[in-house]
C-alpha cells in the first residue's frame, strides 16, 4: 500500500500475536487468495520428503525483499519451504506471506500457493507445501496490504534429473609481461565455464586472494595493484552442481618510472560529538591518498602507537571507549612509502538513556463566584520539569477544548462563557512525552464575555490574503478575533472589486480602533490586490497550505518513519534521506467538505515501484485512544487516495481509495515518470471524486464496506463510515518510492 509500516516495527506484545494471525488470515480469505496450501503443512520429522527438490524462501524485518529466495528450479515435484522466524532475522513479529501470482497470463498459473507465516504462529514461522512445477516462469509476491513490492520471478527449466556433472572451468591471464613473466602495470583474468551435464551454467564466481569473498563474475577481472596475486574461480550449474575451485597466480609490477616522490595522505575523523568534542559511542576514520607519479598502490593503517599495519580498504570504525591514535601511510607503484601520519581522538560512552518523561502541572487562577465558576476569565499556567530524566524539557503544549495541541509560551487566558478543559503535556530532549493531563473549569455567564463572531479560525503568525503574505502580525482585535479571521479570503467572490471593498471596510475599522497603523493598512490592501481573488480565471476560495517557502513547509509536521525534504524549486520530495512508512500532515485545522488541489510527480529512480498517497479526513494523530503509532491513525481511521502508476506491484493504482475502492490501469492508464500531474480530491459528505489532469478517474461513495481495516469503535454512526471531517496528510513510503509534491491548496465547500 501505500500504507506499509516502516522498515523497523515495534515488536508486538505476545498476547496480540494471535490477533495478527487472525486478522491477516481473514484478509487473505476476503481477497480470495487462500488455497489448499494457504498456510502450509508441517512435515513430521519421521516423514520423508517426497519431492525431487526443496526450494526455500526466508523473510526478516525487511519489507522490500525476502531475506533469501531461489531464482531457478527444475520442473517436477517440489517442496516449498517458507520461513519467517526469529532464526531468519525477524525480530519484530511482522507477518509475511509467500504468494504465487495466478492472474498474469505472461507467467505460469498452475500453482495456487499462499503461505502466511509469522514468528509467533504455531509453526514458529516455518511452513511447507508440496507442489508440482512446470517449465516456464512463476511470479511470486507478498500479499499483505502495501507489500506488493516484495516480489520476484522463479525460472523453471526442464529437469532430466540425471545432471550430476559439475561445470568445467578455465581461466586465462593476459597483459604485457616483462622478461621475468611478471605483468607490467596490470593483469586481466578471463574466466570461462561450460556445462557438459546439460542443465546449463547458472553462475560463475571469483575471489581475490585466499580469504577474499566470492563475487559474481560478469566481465574479465583487472588487477592493477603491484604485488603477487591469486584469483580463485568456480561455477555452478542449474542442477546445483558446483565445480571444484581452481586458481591462477601471477605477479604485477610497476611500469618503469622515475617517480621518487611518495604519495600525499590525509585523514578525517567523523561521528557524533559531545560538547567537549569527544566522539560518542564511535568514531570513523577515513584515509585518502593521491600520487601524481606512478599512482597509489596500497594504503595502510594501524591503531595505537604499537599496532600492526593493516591494509586499508574501508573507513575504520573505532568503538572502544578511551583515547586513540590511528596511524596511516601509503605506498605508490614505484615503491615510495609516505611518512606515517596520525589522527588522535577520544571515544566516550553514550549518555545514560533518558526514558522518563517530564513531570507536568497546571494551575487555574482568576476571580470566582460562589459556585466556583470564574468571572470574566480564567488564566491557566502550565509547568514542566525533567529532573528525573535529565535530558531537559524540550517543548510544552496545550489543547483548548479538544482542539489541536499548540506550543505553550505564556499562560492561556480563557474568557469565553461556558465549560472548558485545557489538556497539557510536555516532551523532553530525549523524545519522551508525558501523558496528557487535563484541568476543567467554567467561565460564568454573568460576568463573562460572549464567544467572538469570527468568520473563520486562523492563528497564523502574519496576515496572509489568499497566498500573499502581507507581513503584518496576525494580532487579536478588539472583538477577540484575529485579523485574518475577519478577512474572508476563503469565500467565493464574484469580482475582485467586491473583495477589495470588503478588505477596505475591515482595514478602515481596524485602523480606527488602533489595531493597525496606516503602513499596515496599506500592506494588507496591497496583499489583497496581489492575491487576485475575484479576478476572472482565479480559483476563488483556495487557500495555499504549502507554497514552496520554508515558512510554509515548517507549518507541516512529520510522524513515523521516512522523511520529506524541501527542494530549491519549492517542491517537496519523499524518501530523500531515509526510508520507512511515515506521514507529513497539516495540523493547523480540520476540513469537512473540501476540494484539495496539488501537483505530484513520480521521481522514483530507474524503474523502481513508486508508491505514495494523500491522506484525508483522519483524526488528530497524537494520543489517539486506540492507536499508539501516529502514522497509523491516518491509515486506519481516514482515507488514502493512492498515487501508484506501475503496471506491477500493488493492486491499488492512482485514484484508488485504498482498502475501499480499487482503480486499475485499464481505466486510469499509466502516468509518465518525471512529469508533473494535477490532482484534485473533492469530498462532499461521503462522496469522493478524484481528478487527474482534469479527468475524473474515480468516484466513490463511502457506505462502510472496506477490504482491510474494520470499522472502529469511534467511527461515526453504526454503518462503518469514516469521519465526516479530519486532517490532510502526505504519505512517505520508502527510499525508492520517491514522489514529489508542490502547490498544495484547499477550499472548504
Amino acid at each position: 500500500m501505500s500504507s506499509t509500516m516502516s522498515r523497523r516495527y515495534a515488536r508486538p506484545a505476545r498476547p496480540r500475536r494471535h490477533l495478527w494471525t487472525a486478522l491477516l488470515a481473514a484478509l487473505l480469505m476476503v481477497l480470495g487468495l487462500t488455497s489448499t496450501a494457504a498456510f502450509g503443512r508441517p512435515l513430521p520429522v519421521d516423514e520423508p520428503i517426497a519431492a525431487a527438490q526443496v526450494l526455500t524462501w526466508t523473510a526478516d524485518n525487511d519489507i522490500d525483499s525476502y531475506a533469501s529466495a531461489p531464482q531457478t528450479a527444475v520442473a517436477g515435484a517440489t517442496t516449498i519451504v517458507f520461513e519467517n522466524s526469529e532464526a531468519t532475522g525477524n525480530t519484530t513479529g511482522m507477518p509475511h506471506t509467500l504468494t504465487f501470482d495466478v492472474s498474469d497470463p505472461e507467467y505460469n498459473n498452475d500453482v495456487s500457493l499462499n503461505i502466511l507465516a509469522n514468528p509467533f504462529d504455531d509453526q514458529g514461522g516455518r511452513h511447507t507445501a508440496e507442489v508440482t512445477l512446470t517449465p516456464g516462469r512463476y511470479r511470486y509476491h507478498c500479499t499483505i496490504p502495501g507489500h506488493g513490492q516484495m516480489q520476484g520471478v522463479l525460472v523453471v527449466t526442464e529437469g532430466t534429473g540425471d545432471d550430476t556433472t559439475a561445470p568445467e572451468t578455465s581461466a586465462e591471464v593476459s597483459g604485457s609481461q616483462n622478461a621475468d613473466g611478471a605483468y607490467v602495470g596490470s593483469a586481466t583474468v578471463a574466466v570461462g565455464a561450460t556445462d557438459p551435464g546439460g542443465s546449463g551454467v547458472e553462475r560463475v564466481e571469483y575471489a581475490i586472494g585466499d580469504g577474499g569473498a566470492w563475487q559474481p563474475y560478469t566481465t574479465p577481472v583487472v588487477v592493477d595493484q603491484v604485488g603477487s596475486h591469486k584469483v580463485r574461480y568456480r561455477a555452478v550449474d542449474k542442477a546445483g552442481n558446483t565445480a571444484a575451485e581452481k586458481s591462477v597466480e601471477f605477479t604485477v609490477v610497476a611500469p618503469p618510472t622515475d617517480d621518487t616522490a611518495p604519495p600525499e595522505t590525509s585523514a578525517t575523523v567523523t561521528g557524533e560529538q559531545s560538547a567537549e568534542g569527544d566522539y560518542v559511542a564511535m568514531a570513523t576514520v577515513t584515509v585518502s591518498a593521491s600520487d601524481t607519479g606512478s599512482g597509489v598502490n596500497t594504503i595502510e593503517y594501524a591503531i595505537g602507537d604499537d599496532g600492526a599495519w593493516q591494509p586499508y580498504t574501508a573507513p575504520v570504525m573505532v568503538h572502544e571507549v578511551g583515547a586513540h591514535v590511528v596511524r596511516y601511510r601509503a605506498t605508490d607503484k614505484a615503491g615510495n612509502v609516505s611518512d606515517a601520519k596520525n589522527v588522535a581522538f577520544t571515544v566516550v560512552a553514550p549518555p545514560v538513556e533518558d526514558t522518563t518523561p517530564p513531570v507536568t502541572g497546571a494551575t487555574v487562577e482568576g476571580e470566582r463566584n460562589s459556585s466556583g465558576a470564574y468571572i470574566k476569565s480564567a488564566k491557566v499556567t502550565v509547568s514542566a520539569t525533567d529532573e528525573h530524566g535529565g535530558s531537559g524539557v524540550a517543548a510544552v503544549e496545550y489543547s483548548l477544548d479538544g482542539g489541536p495541541y499548540l506550543a505553550y509560551t505564556a499562560p492561556v487566558v480563557v474568557d469565553r462563557v461556558g465549560a472548558h478543559s485545557v489538556a497539557y503535556r510536555a516532551s523532553d530532549k530525549a523524545g519522551n512525552t508525558a501523558e496528557a493531563r487535563t484541568v476543567s473549569f467554567t467561565v460564568a455567564a454573568g460576568g463573562g464575555v460572549p464567544a467572538p463572531a469570527c468568520a473563520e479560525w486562523d492563528e497564523r503568525l502574519t496576515v496572509i490574503v489568499g497566498t500573499v503574505d502581507s507581513g503584518v502580525p496576525n494580532r487579536l482585535t478588539n472583538n477577540r478575533c484575529r485579523i485574518n479571521e475577519l478577512i474572508e479570503d476563503e469565500k467565493e467572490w464574484t469580482s475582485q472589486q467586491l473583495f477589495l471593498k470588503h478588505v477596505r471596510e475591515v482595514t478602515e475599522k481596524l485602523l480606527k480602533e488602533g489595531v493597525i497603523d496606516q503602513r499596515e493598512l496599506e500592506a494588507i490592501r496591497k496583499a489583497a490586490r496581489q492575491s487576485g481573488i475575484g479576478t476572472p480565471g482565479q480559483t476563488e476560495g483556495y487557500r495555499s497550505i504549502l507554497d514552496g517557502t520554508e515558512e510554509s513547509f515548517a507549518r507541516w509536521q512529520h510522524v513515523g518513519g521516512g522523511s520529506f525534504g524541501l527542494n530549491a524549486d519549492g517542491s517537496i520530495t519523499s524518501g530523500t534521506s531515509r526510508g520507512g512508512l511515515g506521514m507529513l500532515w497539516f495540523p493547523e485545522r480540520k476540513y469537512g467538505d473540501f476540494s484539495l488541489r496539488l501537483q505530484w510527480r513520480d521521481d522514483a529512480p530507474g524503474t523502481a515501484n513508486t508508491n505514495g498517497g494523500v491522506f484525508v479526513r483522519f483524526p488528530y494523530v497524537h494520543d489517539h485512544p486506540e492507536e499508539s503509532r501516529p502514522e497509523w491513525v491516518a491509515i486506519k481511521y481516514g482515507h488514502e487516495v493512492q498515487v501508484h502508476d506501475r503496471p506491477d506491484g500493488d493492486m491499488y493504482k492512482t485514484g484508488s481509495i485504498y482498502g475501499f475502492d480499487r482503480v486499475g490501469l485499464a481505466g486510469a492508464g499509466v502516468t509518465e515518470k518525471g512529469t508533473w500531474n494535477d490532482y484534485e480530491i473533492r469530498v462532499v459528505d461521503q462522496h469522493y471524486s478524484v481528478y487527474r489532469n482534469g479527468v475524473l478517474i474515480n468516484e466513490f461513495d463511502n457506505t462502510g464496506g472496506q477490504e482491510f481495516y474494520p470499522a472502529r469503535s469511534d467511527d461515526p454512526g453504526t454503518d462503518g463510515r469514516r469521519f465526516a471531517s479530519g486532517y490532510i496528510g502526505l504519505q512517505v513510503h520508502g527510499t525508492t518510492d520517491v514522489v514529489s509534491y508542490r502547490d498544495i491548496r484547499i477550499m472548504e465547500l
